[in-house]
């Protein structure tokens, strides 16, 4: 997924621990493109993965989630923990409130990610989501259907942005 993300033009931004994280980061590498660490210190310390560019190490979760949705334009997310959560509902939210441009979300991982889907179906057939809330989200097992659906709403929309220049903020440890 790395590196087919690389291959769209765009850096990798993970967590930057082991694992699935340093998986992303080693295939953007690999693929010629640049992968950023956004850690949150725990008490169960991680190290950095090797195969980052950049790095950054948040006091704060919200920190970090500021600094993922500021520079990223789509979301791939693998299953995780209440964290990962956190992050996939609050991007949903900010997308829905349009605080943040309508990136695309990918879901990885159909079995684990069925019991959100059932509760979007519901949030749906309650109208306490639109179908057009939906529109950007994809879950899927399949990579290629992965990046077919962000290279559709974040590559071709959102290319021509990508590189312009942030304003950084001390305060968020930039």
């Amino acid at each position: 997924m790395g590196r087919g993300i690389a291959n769209l033009g765009f850096a990798v931004m993970t967590g930057g621990g082991p694992g699935i994280m340093e998986a992303a980061s080693r295939g953007a590498f690999e693929g010629g493109g640049k992968a950023v660490g956004c850690n949150i210190r725990l008490p169960r310390e991680q190290q950095p993965n090797p195969w980052m560019d950049t790095y950054f190490n948040c006091r704060f979760f919200f920190v970090r989630k500021v600094l993922m949705f500021k520079y990223s334009y789509g979301f791939v997310i693998m299953p995780g923990g209440i964290g990962t959560l956190d992050e996939f509902y609050e991007a949903f939210t900010l997308i829905q409130t349009q605080k943040i441009p309508d990136f695309p979300i990918v879901l990885m991982g159909k079995t684990y990610w069925e019991p959100v889907s059932d509760m979007l179906t519901v949030m749906l057939s309650e109208h306490m989501i639109s179908p057009e809330d939906l529109q950007y989200i994809l879950i899927t097992d399949d990579t290629g259907e992965a990046l077919k659906h962000l290279e559709k709403f974040a590559a071709l929309k959102y290319r021509a942005k990508r590189k312009k220049i942030y304003r950084k903020f001390i305060f968020l440890g930039e």
